[in-house]
């Protein structure tokens, strides 16, 4: 598995029940409502900061996602929203930084994850993601989705490649 995590440079992540616990708020006219953890969102600038490209391919459609990662500085076109075959959005990904599968962690939970889980370098997955998902990951967090498992799997993949120390000049000068 280290060896494994050694060559990955660059992270995409599904948004509900990876980022959040899966709930979602609607409200009459239709808004939708998540709750993100801060650090999994903090681990997220340390990795655009240390130069990993970063990705969101999300089924969810609303606005508010995008709007969300634009804050943690995921380019606009890294963004997938509606994704309905997030294998396809992945090898687009990948073409863009010129990527090879296997030099990319993927961060998913549910069965539309899993082509990308089983595509990608190292596949990773909440402690509560569905057993289908939990059956061809690399990596199963102790942590639930939304309660910083995002953080905890990127601050191991860049502890062990030793780049995960904060340059506060820097993170000043881009947040």
């Amino acid at each position: 598995m280290e060896e494994r995590l050694k060559k990955i440079k660059a992270f995409v992540f599904d948004v509900d029940g990876v980022f959040t616990d899966g709930g979602i708020l609607a409200t009459a006219d239709g808004d939708l409502f998540r709750v993100f953890d801060s650090k999994d969102s903090f681990g997220l600038r340390m990795a655009y900061m240390k130069g990993y490209p970063v990705g969101v391919i999300t089924g969810g459609v609303s606005e508010s996602i995008r709007k969300r990662f634009r804050t943690c500085a995921v380019p606009e076109e890294n963004i997938y929203l509606g994704s309905r075959a997030k294998i396809e959005d992945f090898e687009h990904f990948c073409n863009k930084y010129s990527l090879k599968a296997d030099e990319v962690m993927y961060f998913g939970d549910d069965l539309p994850d899993i082509p990308v889980m089983v595509a990608c370098g190292c596949g990773a997955c909440p402690c509560d993601a569905v057993d289908e998902v939990k059956a061809v990951a690399d990596y199963i967090s102790p942590r639930p989705g939304g309660k910083g498992f995002v953080r905890e799997a990127l601050e191991m993949v860049m502890k062990l490649q030793g780049k995960w120390e904060l340059d506060v000049e820097d993170y000043k000068s881009k947040f």
